[in-house]
């Protein structure tokens, strides 16, 4: 049996649409007995709340199969760090940024700008609070509280997360949980990762760990779609990565405005 370590990379924003493809992948790693060990190089400043636990649970539950490290690329923050605390160990650059430990549910009411263009809204609903979250009128302080309500609870668990997961209490990760991101360096130092590393290093330590050398490495990612594949591969006459552009474009400059949701 010719064994393998698996370098897994993952960028950009976590949604439920890009987060997916990898559940599988991740699930299928599980059972593929060649494969020892899984190198996550992530870079990511989070997203969606549950898409963010959808991922931290996958490389958790692959991590209890086999070793799972994670490597943090420019970015490791919010969502992204929550995904990277699955993993058996933790590594940063010096310079990345880690962190962000915290909620945000974002409410952009717009009643006021759309009168101002002479365009007028008329919500018919059934429910007193069923207009509220349709980004159409501020807030009242019931709803207000409401939201709330929701964004610390959903705090309280990225806290508990991250104390079980470091092996800390509860207070000490409320103390470092503000939203405020650190250099890797200095989340070392706070005992939010366990060393600093490039990922070259990171697949060292995972090779070390499981005795299957550096070079009988392979590199997954998730399927791409087909019209993805037509635009930016070889011999197409478009390529030069117009699909990308245009998700970068969709998902990275844009919010995602299908109804209100909460954010790592």
């Amino acid at each position: 049996m010719r064994e393998r370590l698996a370098y897994v990379p993952f960028r950009g924003t976590i949604r439920e649409r890009s987060v997916q493809p990898y559940l599988g992948m991740f699930q299928d790693l599980r059972r593929r007995a060649r494969v020892k060990g899984v190198l996550l190089d992530i870079s990511s400043g989070g997203g969606e709340s549950i898409a963010s636990m959808d991922l931290y649970l996958a490389v958790k539950r692959l991590d209890q199969t086999k070793p799972v490290f994670a490597a943090i690329g420019s970015m490791g923050a919010s969502g992204g760090y929550m995904a990277a605390l699955g993993a058996r160990k933790v590594f940063a650059y010096p310079e990345s940024a880690v962190g962000s430990i915290g909620v945000v549910l974002p409410h952009v009411a717009v009643r006021e700008l759309l009168q101002r263009v002479g365009v007028s809204v008329e919500l018919l609903h059934a429910g007193e609070h069923k207009d509220a979250y349709q980004g159409y009128r501020p807030l009242t302080d019931v709803e207000r509280a409401k939201m709330q309500g929701i964004v610390q609870e959903g705090y309280d668990e990225f806290v508990s997360l991250v104390a079980r997961e470091r092996k800390r209490s509860v207070e000490e990760i409320r103390a470092l949980a503000t939203g405020e991101v650190w250099t890797g360096r200095r989340a070392l130092e706070l005992g939010l990762i366990d060393a600093l590393a490039d990922r070259e290093d990171a697949l060292t330590a995972l090779s070390a760990a499981t005795g299957v050398p550096v070079g009988k490495t392979v590199r997954l990612g998730p399927p791409r779609p087909l019209l993805d594949r037509l635009l930016n591969g070889r011999g197409t006459g478009l390529g030069g990565g117009l699909m990308d552009r245009f998700h970068d474009a969709v998902e990275d400059a844009l919010l995602d405005w299908s109804g209100p949701g909460s954010w790592r």
